[in-house]
């Protein structure tokens, strides 16, 4: 019989029989073990394996250097799941969702959910409304955009006319759109944001779109004020624009919050494929969609508006199959999740849960308006779940980037950054409620902003305002 040392303790080989058997020994712990007595390779991959189970709490060790997921409320991302979407994407850690031919079940479960969402987005034909997953709801954008791109350039080659200066118009969007109009070489022209407006309003189009301009973005849910932009009203003055010069414009909706909080919230505020001009909307999945990170959706309102041009035929992976993204492997569990939690929620499911992040918010900018520096730009009624606040003209002392600090030491992660051009001269902060933030740690944040303010109001030399630690 040969014994090995193992992590767990002693192994017993029986010669002839193949059979390990793990005996105890008297010691057995981890963080007294050589291989726990070290530090983790910074630069260069180590030479020798390493028992899991310590480089697993090493690991885990340097992660609590992290944030609170939960206490991240600059995120719009999903950082609550339950233990069955887990489970489902640990099930799926293995499958390729290019990769129809091997994994046809996941394929069919992601036409599934671009069918549901065609229906939930009032398509006038979800049966064979065309769409796809993505890596999240920038690469569905980038879709949207190129395919409005593609579009406008066939049209113009057709009436023998230069294709060579496309632009988009858009108000405040997100960085997406920036790298969208960067990488494909499109003019980016971003409409400045008026004095008390909290996003594109629709009289400001008419000095911006011209023949060359492939589309406009409405955004259901700016970045900057979580306001919705009035997408049925901005498409109505490009139908006013038409009519005065002859030109066609189409609409792409950035719906990456809003698509999964206005079907529940806002079912009567006609923003998505109702509105005739909306050709396309991209959402995020794993924003309030509700899904873990890493997963996007686009829909086209019909094939037409996606060329057949940016769609590839891939015949290496076991079978023929069309494909239209950015990138290429990436995992199907994100997907099935998304479908897990459609199916788990149904749209009754779904009010509910928005339903109660929407009070929350709206119960949040009460509080935050009733501390006195703060006015509200965005209430939290009547687009996403969040409020956004600047500090009041005339008050000095401290700025909202010293309360951002302050925040940060209970842990909080509440943004502030100045707001788009020609209001670059505000400072906002932001605070998104999602599900899992309910009204008890609402109701902490509250309290320690309380604590933030005396402290900043009285300044470096001023009493603490609570007791300090002490045995």
């Amino acid at each position: 019989m040969a014994l090995h040392r193992s992590a767990k303790g002693t192994t017993e080989v029986k010669a002839g029989t193949g059979v390990w058997r793990d005996a105890p020994t008297p010691w057995d712990d981890l963080f007294a073990e050589p291989s726990s007595d070290g530090v983790l390779s910074r630069g260069r991959m180590p030479e020798r394996i390493t028992d899991p189970r310590a480089v697993f709490e090493m690991v885990r060790a340097e992660l609590q250097l992290d944030g609170n997921a939960s206490q991240n409320l600059a995120t719009f991302c999903t950082t609550w799941s339950e233990d069955e979407v887990r489970r489902l994407m640990d099930d799926c850690v293995a499958k390729n969702m290019i990769d129809k031919d091997e994994y046809p079940q996941t394929a069919e479960i992601e036409a599934r959910c671009v069918r549901i969402l065609a229906d939930l987005w009032n398509s006038p034909a979800e049966a064979t409304t065309i769409g796809c997953s993505t890596t999240g709801s920038s690469e569905a954008a980038m879709l949207g955009g190129l395919a409005m791109k593609w579009r406008w350039r066939q049209r113009r080659e057709r009436e023998g006319k230069p294709a060579d200066r496309p632009n988009l118009v858009c108000g405040p969007i997100q960085v997406c759109w920036e790298k969208f109009a960067r990488y494909f070489d499109v003019e980016l022209r971003k409409v400045p944001l008026e004095k008390d407006a909290t996003g594109l309003r629709p009289h400001q189009l008419a000095d911006h779109v011209d023949e060359n301009t492939i589309g406009v973005v409405a955004i259901l849910g700016v970045t900057f004020t979580c306001d919705y932009e009035p997408v049925a009203e901005i498409s109505a003055e490009l139908d006013r624009i038409q009519d005065a010069t002859g030109l066609d414009v189409p609409v792409h909706v950035d719906a990456a919050s809003g698509g999964f909080v206005a079907p529940f919230l806002h079912p009567g505020l006609e923003w998505d494929f109702r509105v005739g001009r909306v050709v396309s909307i991209n959402a995020s999945g794993h924003k309030y969609g509700l899904a873990p990170l890493g997963v996007g959706w686009v829909v086209w309102r019909d094939a037409e508006h996606l060329p057949d041009d940016l769609v590839f035929s891939v015949d290496y992976l076991g079978g023929s199959m069309p494909t239209f993204a950015l990138n290429f492997s990436r995992p199907g569990g994100e997907v099935v999740a998304q479908y897990y939690l459609f199916q788990r929620l149904g749209r009754e499911g779904y009010r509910r849960v928005q339903e109660a992040c929407a009070a929350t918010a709206r119960w949040l900018g009460e509080q935050i308006s009733a501390l006195g520096p703060f006015d509200l730009l965005y209430d939290g009624r009547g687009a996403l779940p969040a409020v956004s606040y600047t500090l009041k003209p005339d008050h000095t002392g401290f700025t909202l980037y010293d309360l951002t600090e302050q925040l940060r030491v209970r842990g909080w992660q509440v943004p502030s950054y100045p707001l788009p051009a020609d209001r670059d001269d505000t400072v906002v902060q932001r605070v998104l409620v999602r599900h899992g933030i309910g009204r008890d740690e609402a109701s902490l944040l509250i309290e320690d902003m309380k604590r933030c303010l005396q402290r900043l109001s009285t300044g470096p030399t001023g009493a603490p305002t609570h007791p300090s630690f002490h045995h």
